[in-house]
């Protein structure tokens, strides 16, 4: 038996099958089998930190904290694609060399799985971590399989918490920033680890692969970060340490002190003075998804919530595309139009659009409406570009309608409608080019969800609007044949939380 195993038996056997049976009780499902193949493929991996709270990694309240092989890093990366984990990119300035972030969706319990997977031991202040400790195989060497997850031996994972904890609390820039007190839950972790730890097989380690931390000066380091030490003190031991540990270095002491300097300059301005809460993106892109149905079909309840769901971890944004902001230009415009009709210079539109398909019931309404409909076009046109462009920048851009050109009762082309029981003079004519020129340049989205309702359920369901027009818009949705697009459609004539599961698996596959 190897002396890290030794230290395991410490729990006592009643212990160690309470917190297994409570790990197993909670685990999320995408998490078991993303271990059990791990274990089946022989992924040569540990759950690297935090091993006191795995119960909380099981059910994804905290990320899975994983440092795996190098050798295994394609492997690895190929089992997180197969259980549908994507590849994500927090702020810059927070990417680290070696460690890279997935997020995978567990359908059943509705909730996301961050994998930290690091492939390098690096470690230090929040803003920078510049210290990398190569130990990475001896603390895969050291590991055990201890429930659902393989854990390091308690000895090496104290030794490098302490590390960790004085190169994170104690050093004097972090002390005068107000961050020198560990959390209640990093002091029941020191206290978990030490409390399972073989102070023999501590010494051994710290003399086989940690030489230049002697016995000494790890229990300063260890003092340092318990309540009541003195701050002179923590900042000299952090001080010491280092200077022990600058070969260790990603950069020079001074730059990093200037880099964390800096870091915490631009979040501290993005949080407070932009009120900009940094999201990470996908690094495979940003994406447009666009939920297209006809009314009483739940377009904007299906908007709202997968912002929230996507909102809570990703760079999203929500749009309208029915219902555009209007630019200054068509501010200025409808401005005029108003003034001009409540002159009584031209009349309402006696037979609105969205109630007819036949362009035989639709009475002429006068050159201002066709100009109102250029202007909605053009302010779709605009919303498009603020939502391309941030797609391309990597965010997720959830739209509420979209301009197809299979939908004619909205969110399209109207001005020809409009003219169709009149000659086509110069002005419709251009009036109907430039509206259509605006609507050409609006590309399919990534992704096209189509809510599909019957009329009659739709009539029900909206009872607070004008029948004969809930009616027709969703009998057009209903009535087309989506076979041949890039449509995904989905029956919303059942409950809204399996609706909502549908567009969630579906999103998350898709992106």
């Amino acid at each position: 038996m190897q002396p890290h195993e030794e230290s395991l038996l410490k729990l006592s056997e009643p212990v160690k099958r309470y917190m297994e049976a409570r790990e197993e009780h909670s685990t999320l499902d995408l998490v078991r089998r993303l271990c059990e193949t791990l274990n089946k493929e022989g992924i040569v991996y540990c759950h690297w930190k935090s091993t006191a709270a795995l119960d909380r990694s099981a059910r994804g309240d905290n990320d899975l904290d994983l440092l795996v092989s190098r050798s295994d890093a394609l492997r690895f990366t190929e089992i997180l694609c197969q259980h549908g984990f994507k590849e994500t990119f927090g702020p810059t300035e927070l990417q680290l060399p070696g460690v890279l972030n997935y997020y995978g969706y567990d359908q059943p319990a509705d909730r996301f799985v961050h994998v930290h997977a690091h492939y390098q031991l690096v470690m230090g202040q929040d803003m920078t971590k510049n210290i990398h400790l190569p130990l990475e195989q001896a603390y895969l060497a050291s590991a055990v399989q201890r429930g659902l997850f393989k854990v390091p031996a308690p000895e090496f994972e104290f030794i490098l918490l302490v590390i960790r904890m004085v190169l994170k609390h104690s050093t004097w820039d972090t002390t005068l920033s107000g961050q020198g007190t560990l959390s209640p839950s990093e002091k029941q972790e020191v206290s978990y680890l030490q409390a399972m730890s073989d102070r023999a097989q501590i010494d051994y380690l710290l003399k086989q692969h940690l030489p230049f931390v002697d016995l000494m000066l790890f229990d300063d380091c260890l003092r340092s970060i318990q309540p009541g030490c003195p701050i002179w003190n923590r900042i000299k031991t952090a001080n010491k340490l280092q200077n022990r540990l600058k070969i260790n270095g990603r950069r020079s002491q001074i730059p990093d002190l200037f880099l964390k300097q800096w870091h915490r300059l631009v979040l501290g301005m993005r949080r407070r003075v932009l009120r900009r809460i940094p999201k990470i993106h996908l690094a495979s892109g940003g994406a447009i998804i666009a939920i297209v149905g006809g009314d009483g079909a739940g377009k904007s309840t299906a908007v709202d919530e997968l912002y929230a769901w996507l909102s809570k971890k990703f760079k999203v944004s929500k749009v309208h595309m029915g219902k555009p902001p209007w630019s200054l230009t068509t501010i200025t415009i409808r401005g005029i139009l108003k003034i001009g009709r409540s002159m009584g210079l031209y009349p309402f539109m006696r037979t609105p659009l969205e109630y007819t398909l036949d362009p035989n019931s639709i009475i002429f309404p006068g050159y201002p409406w066709l100009i109102r409909e250029v202007c909605t076009a053009r302010d779709r046109y605009l919303t498009y570009i603020k939502a391309r462009r941030y797609a391309s920048n990597g965010g997720i851009v959830i739209c509420d309608r979209f301009p197809l050109s299979q939908v004619k009762l909205m969110d399209g082309p109207q001005v020809g409608r409009m003219s169709s029981a009149v000659k086509k003079n110069g002005l419709i004519k251009f009036l109907t080019r430039l509206e259509s020129t605006y609507y050409q340049q609006i590309m399919l989205p990534e992704l096209l969800i189509v809510l599909r309702l019957d009329p009659e359920t739709a009539v029900i369901r909206k009872s607070d609007e004008a029948e004969v027009s809930v009616r027709a818009r969703s009998a057009e949705i209903w009535g087309l044949d989506w076979r041949g697009t890039p449509a995904y459609v989905i029956d919303t004539n059942c409950t809204k939380e399996e609706v909502f599961s549908s567009l969630k698996t579906l999103l998350w596959e898709q992106l």
